[in-house]
């Protein structure tokens, strides 16, 4: 694969800035906000200018029990298509679980969730990695992940994980070394022993992000500026080998242009001075067996943890209740302000009470779709309970322009209430 050089995430926020912004090398698409067919005019004109676009998948969940969604699969390679990509990317993480494999019902988390370092989970992830690879028309490279919470009895670090996963199944790395500072802070994990362990030559590209520290806890928020201890993480990586490329990545409250551009100059300042011997990327794959029932183990296992973290079920023994707390409310205030954004009508009709009221109704209402989905839930939920201050004309009037002909489940009945009311 050839070198990507310096580059950065491209969000609609920042497109102009990024057209216009001096060494850009190449660019990230969060893969699942593009469509094939309806390119950004921005992303057009940068491909058109030689700039590379790499898609990087958030919905896969490749470390999940199950063989990944042939749909996801084919939106996935569509996309790296129309983009002309030399590769794509997704997770090492789960972000779904139950359903048939557990005879219990499938929940979605939102987020991305941490893969126990187990052999089992490892059997599974080199099976649905492989699935992916032969599924998509060019290479795949996974990026280990931020994690709140440790899973218990694990048989493996980060690194002996991720270079026996390279190692069976040739997938290149993306390595984020600011997800390696998040689990120095959160998980007590050495940043330096993580980078010593990994298949240094497996590496297709490098994130750097910022986030903050609340509590004791670290969080991943890609919404403030690249710390020192992240750009320490970076030089350490840089010193040991070239990465083929480096990538800030920023998803909201975003700087100045020029305050972007400063961290990138930083970001390519700390690798040139490190000056390590490029490594050769990408490897042989070797045998992939079937994971047989280390899928069902998986799966259970999983959908116990998904159940505690966003439908109050018991915490697995084991796990450190204090954290799946912390878990559990950064997935509930994330589904908040991810719904702002699909559906900005909600907040705009509820003023300052959107957010209680919304945390009141993911206390009790997992999260089994989208966001979409999800925004009519909530929707269909205050209609259901008239709480107070909701403006019900009107949300009534945009829930019913929205719910179909066809709807389902909680939907189904409150449009039955709604109706008749009508």
């Amino acid at each position: 694969m050839d070198r990507l050089g310096t580059g950065i995430g491209w969000r609609p926020e920042i497109a102009e800035a990024v057209e216009r912004m001096p060494g850009v090398d190449w660019v990230e698409v969060v893969a699942e906000n593009v469509c094939p067919g309806h390119l950004p005019a921005s992303l057009r004109r940068l491909r058109e200018r030689g700039v590379a676009v790499v898609p990087h998948g958030v919905s896969l969940g490749l470390g999940g029990a199950e063989p990944p969604d042939e749909g996801r699969l084919t939106a996935l390679a569509e996309r790296a298509a129309a983009l002309g990509s030399p590769l794509v990317t997704e997770h090492i993480a789960f972000v779904r679980a139950g359903g048939p494999l557990t005879a219990s019902p499938r929940l979605e988390a939102g987020h991305l969730l941490p893969v126990p370092r187990t052999r089992d989970a490892l059997d599974v992830l080199c099976a649905n990695v492989r699935i992916a690879q032969e599924a998509l028309p060019v290479p795949l490279a996974v990026e280990n992940i931020a994690a709140l919470f440790s899973w218990p009895d694990e048989e493996l670090t980060e690194g002996q994980f991720l270079y026996e996963l390279a190692e069976r199944t040739g997938v290149r790395l993306l390595v984020d070394v600011a997800n390696l500072h998040t689990n120095h802070v959160n998980r007590g994990e050495d940043p330096a022993e993580a980078l010593a362990g990994l298949p240094l030559e497996a590496i297709a590209y490098v994130h750097v992000a910022g986030g903050f520290e609340r509590d004791g806890v670290w969080h991943d928020s890609h919404a403030h500026p690249v710390p020192d201890a992240v750009l320490g993480i970076l030089a350490d990586l840089a010193s040991r080998v070239a990465p083929p490329g480096v990538l800030l990545e920023r998803d909201e409250n975003f700087p100045e242009p020029a305050e972007l551009a400063r961290e990138l100059d930083t970001i390519r300042e700390v690798v040139g001075a490190c000056g390590a011997a490029a490594g050769s990327v990408g490897g042989g794959r070797g045998e992939v067996a079937d994971p047989g029932d280390a899928r069902q183990r998986v799966g259970v296992a999983q959908a116990a943890v998904l159940s505690s973290l966003v439908a109050g079920t018991p915490v697995p023994e084991g796990f450190d209740r204090a954290r799946m707390g912390v878990q559990a409310r950064a997935l509930a205030s994330k589904r908040a302000d991810v719904v702002t954004k699909v559906a900005p009508e909600l907040p705009a009709l509820l003023g300052a009470g959107y957010r209680e009221a919304f945390l009141e109704y993911a206390r009790d209402s997992p999260m089994r779709g989208g966001y979409r989905r999800d925004a009519l839930d909530f929707a269909a939920f205050l209609l259901e309970h008239r709480r107070p201050g909701v403006p019900r004309r009107e949300l009534r009037e945009w829930w019913l322009d929205r719910v179909g002909p066809a709807p389902r489940g909680r939907l189904a009945r409150a449009a039955g209430r709604v109706l008749a009311r009508r």
